[in-house]
């Protein structure tokens, strides 16, 4: 049940694979009328006792005259006119199933395993994505340790990569590094390095991004920089290496999260003008021919975005643990052709 602001975000910051988002207005004879049975009237294809059981998980909002959702809990309250929306999550999914998948263990103990996730594969099963997963290849490594607080869907997942995002993640095996592990990601105690190679290169060449992420109100599938609403997101960056010549056509740069928002370096290059190079979503525009053709001598169409470092104290032991990471194959390649431009 979404009950606090951060936890409405939440909601709305959520894959939206398998959802259905209906937003209608609340006017006329309806207004004054039980929520429930108005809400049923304006969704025709909602029950009331459908409407019921949504309001009580927090997926009925009322949208303010600046569009932020307030949650409505009551089916008995008095309609107001206005905007209404009713988020109905997908199907509950399927328990995954183990699945032989190689796995690049770079630490692991009673508590959690830390890997380094090969691009391409999703942290946990999703609609259109049900195997090959991340979870599906832990249930297969470490049976039944898996910690379940994540729920059957994400035993053991604290923390996320974008699928076609490489890198260092950590997943809990006990309870108790679940617990400990979701505090650390939640109180931002976590150092979390990435290295993306982007188009052109920011200015200036080292600074801290500060904005609000959400929702596009555009396209509910991507996310965007808010003016109101949405979540504080910080990512401090540094060009470290610049291609090109006296006239960028390409960079490295190292971005350290202090929020950890969905899709927030990807955003946030982008909102400087130096989208990932391939990223297929935020990647608006070609990048310079030269780099074009190292993308396309690559064969690389991913997000070139990879979690180089993750550093946390262990919730357990108490041992401070830090684990680094090379580029994978494909976005060395990337790096290699940019350097002979």
């Amino acid at each position: 049940m979404a009950d606090s602001e951060d936890d409405i975000e939440d909601l709305l910051d959520a894959p939206v694979e398998g959802e259905r988002r209906l937003t209608a207005e609340l006017a006329g004879d309806l207004v004054g009328q039980r929520l429930d049975k108005a809400l049923a009237l304006l969704f025709g294809e909602l029950s009331r006792a459908r409407l019921q059981a949504l309001m009580a998980e927090g997926r009925v909002f009322r949208l303010g005259t600046d569009r932020a959702p307030l949650a409505v809990t009551s089916g008995s309250a008095k309609a107001q006119a206005g905007d209404y929306l009713v988020v109905e999550p997908p199907p509950a999914p399927a328990i995954p199933l183990p699945e032989a998948i190689p796995l690049s263990v770079l630490y692991e103990d009673a508590h959690l395993i830390v890997v380094d996730k090969a691009p391409g594969m999703a942290a946990h099963p999703a609609p259109g994505c049900e195997t090959g997963t991340l979870v599906n290849a832990l249930l297969h490594h470490c049976g039944d340790s898996l910690s379940g607080v994540g729920g059957v869907a994400r035993p053991g997942i604290v923390h996320r990569l974008d699928k076609d995002t490489s890198g260092v993640m950590v997943a809990a095996k006990s309870d108790a590094a679940h617990r400990g592990l979701s505090a650390l990601f939640a109180t931002h105690d976590i150092d979390r390095m990435y290295v993306a190679l982007v188009r052109g290169a920011p200015t200036p060449a080292a600074g801290t991004i500060e904005t609000r992420l959400g929702r596009s109100p555009h396209d509910r599938k991507k996310m965007a920089v808010l003016k109101s609403g949405g979540r504080e997101a910080t990512t401090h960056y540094r060009v470290e290496r610049v291609f090109g010549g006296d006239k960028p056509l390409a960079a490295r740069v190292s971005c350290r999260l202090e929020t950890g928002r969905t899709h927030q370096i990807r955003v946030h290059m982008a909102s400087k003008s130096s989208p990932c190079l391939g990223d297929p979503v935020y990647g608006a525009g070609a990048p310079a021919a030269p780099v074009k053709a190292v993308l396309v001598e690559t064969g690389f169409t991913r997000q070139a975005l990879h979690a180089a470092v993750l550093g946390f104290v262990h919730p357990v032991t108490g041992e401070t643990l830090r684990f680094e990471t090379p580029l994978p194959p494909d976005m060395a390649a990337v790096e290699a052709g940019l350097e002979a431009l």
